[in-house]
């Protein structure tokens, strides 16, 4: 195992304080964009202090001292990296430069799963971005699987109100035994709250965190219709400010008691919840960004999933995606596809 605490813990007032009020959402205006509350304070951490190459040979770089990434896409290979521990709940983070120009059918992801522990059981909780062609912004999906429970995806995708390979923003999970939160730079844009009813479908066994880039041609840009176009190679994503705020468990014994003692009965991360104002600006993103959401789905959940609220909006269609409006005029679907 690499260390008994892959970073260190904030300081008590920071754990007292560690969602701060956001009210709004970032635009990207010059400079990089500021952190969310949970990384005041904490160092990022070189690769090799935590991560590993997995897949991609000369198609991952490190710059900096190790401190950022690049990992490429070509016509013969993507590349990707992982944690070297597992871990058992934690606050999980990257900057994120995503390739500019033509990038349909290209896929950079950033996310925690246990896939190669648990096969047929594996948890799962992703930030993917898809690419899109010259002239047209990426999307951001989000998604959360537990106990291999893939036939009931919960995504949800999002328009981002900045340009993502302008300069390079955060992206950030929080996973506690109580919620989930993903965070884009400051603002929490999705809470996921573990309830009785969800049962094994909530996340709970240990994962690894993951960084990859590669070819997402048969579905990432509108349902497959536009390719990786591999005249525009090689796709370079940057990664920086790497945070892995979790305490690793044993992979041998990485039941919840193990964690526990090594971690303390108490992680600072645990009381972590959304203050009245941040659930404001989540609730502002969301309605001016989400452009697909699987509770809103009828096609494929005829009866919503039990967390979902089960009302009918106006402002998407029976297939979870948002419509626009024109001029006040009868609205009409998002191209979003899925």
């Amino acid at each position: 195992m690499a260390s008994s605490c892959s970073s260190p813990a904030p300081s008590p007032w920071l754990s007292r304080h560690i969602l701060l009020v956001v009210a709004v959402v970032l635009l990207g205006q010059g400079g990089e964009a500021r952190p969310p509350p949970p990384l005041h304070g904490v160092q990022p951490m070189a690769f090799d202090e935590g991560y590993t190459q997995i897949f991609g040979r000369d198609n991952l770089a490190l710059r900096r001292e190790g401190k950022r990434v690049h990992l490429s896409l070509d016509e013969s290979t993507g590349a990707g990296f992982a944690s070297q521990d597992l871990f058992l709940h934690g606050f999980f983070s990257a900057a994120v430069k995503l390739p500019a120009d033509y990038a349909a059918g290209v896929v950079v992801a950033f996310y925690l799963s246990n896939g190669d522990v648990y096969e047929k059981t594996h948890d799962e909780l992703d930030f993917e971005f898809l690419g899109n062609v010259r002239g047209r912004e990426w999307r951001v999906q989000t998604n959360v699987y537990g106990n291999g429970s893939t036939s009931a995806g919960r995504e949800e995708r999002y328009d981002l109100p900045f340009d993502p390979t302008d300069d390079f923003h955060h992206y950030s999970i929080l996973w506690t035994q109580h919620r989930i939160i993903f965070y884009v730079d400051e603002t929490p844009i999705r809470e996921v709250v573990r309830t009785e009813s969800m049962g094994a479908a909530f996340p709970s066994k240990p994962m690894s965190l993951y960084a990859t880039i590669w070819d997402g041609s048969a579905w990432a840009t509108l349902g497959g219709r536009y390719r990786v176009n591999y005249k525009y190679a090689p796709f370079v994503a940057e990664f920086g400010d790497l945070v892995l705020q979790g305490c690793p468990v044993n992979p041998i014994d990485n039941s919840a008691s193990a964690s526990a003692t090594a971690c303390g009965a108490t992680p600072w991360y645990e009381p972590v919840a959304l203050s009245a104002e941040q659930g404001v600006a989540m609730a502002g993103f969301r309605r001016g960004h989400m452009s697909y959401s699987y509770c809103h789905d009828r096609l494929r959940y005829p009866v919503a999933l039990t967390e979902c609220d089960g009302r009918a909006t106006r402002l998407f269609g029976p297939d979870g995606m948002k419509r626009h409006r024109r001029g006040g005029g009868r609205g009409r679907r998002s191209d979003v596809a899925m």
